[in-house]
């Protein structure tokens, strides 16, 4: 598989109960990256579902780094495929530098996603307030746990279909979040 091709790798969505090690893998992938790009890099975030605790997930840990620029993403590509990335280089969403890293050579599953945005994009902030709302709001984090599984059945041979099914269910929770910061006791 070239790059450009991550997206087309066929991998089933499986959603697992939360695993207390995936802050700790965050972490140990978090160094890995900072020690090749680090320099580029005004800060990285554990996003996704395995950043909050106890909620189910897909296995994968997501990774948010922010830059100043997309100059700067590009610059971190070479040293990123260089640890073991497999750069999107097709991605839509010409907003971000996508990477993904995978368990193995044949790219059967992934391990981590690396979503390299500019912190002043809301990229940065959507993901950051879906997390903390998700974070401080358990009953929230039930909820979107059972859409995943639910999702994950529904949708197992069809990750793209499995995140746009999602979508609904997460606007929804920022918007409630957004109004949680204004406020809230509401």
């Amino acid at each position: 598989m070239a790059d450009g091709e991550v997206a087309a790798s066929v991998e089933p969505v499986y959603v697992v109960p939360y695993d207390p090690r995936w802050p700790g893998l965050f972490e140990i992938e978090r160094a890995r990256v900072e020690a090749v790009v680090g320099g580029l890099v005004e800060a990285m975030e554990h996003i996704g579902s395995t950043a909050v605790p106890g909620l189910d997930a897909k296995p994968v840990v997501d990774l948010m780094a922010g830059v100043r620029s997309l100059r700067d993403a590009d610059r971190c590509i070479g040293p990123l495929e260089g640890i073991g990335y497999s750069y999107w280089s097709d991605d839509p969403r010409a907003y971000r530098r996508y990477f993904v890293r995978f368990a193995d050579a044949e790219r059967t599953a992934r391990t981590h996603n690396l979503h390299i945005v500019e912190t002043t994009h809301g990229f940065w902030e959507r993901h950051l307030l879906f997390r903390d709302y998700l974070r401080t709001h358990p009953e929230t984090a039930r909820e979107y746990a059972r859409l995943k599984h639910e999702l994950a059945v529904r949708f197992r041979h069809d990750r793209e279909a499995y995140t746009e099914a999602k979508m609904g269910f997460i606007e929804a929770v920022l918007v409630r979040a957004r109004a949680y910061l204004q406020d809230p006791s509401a």
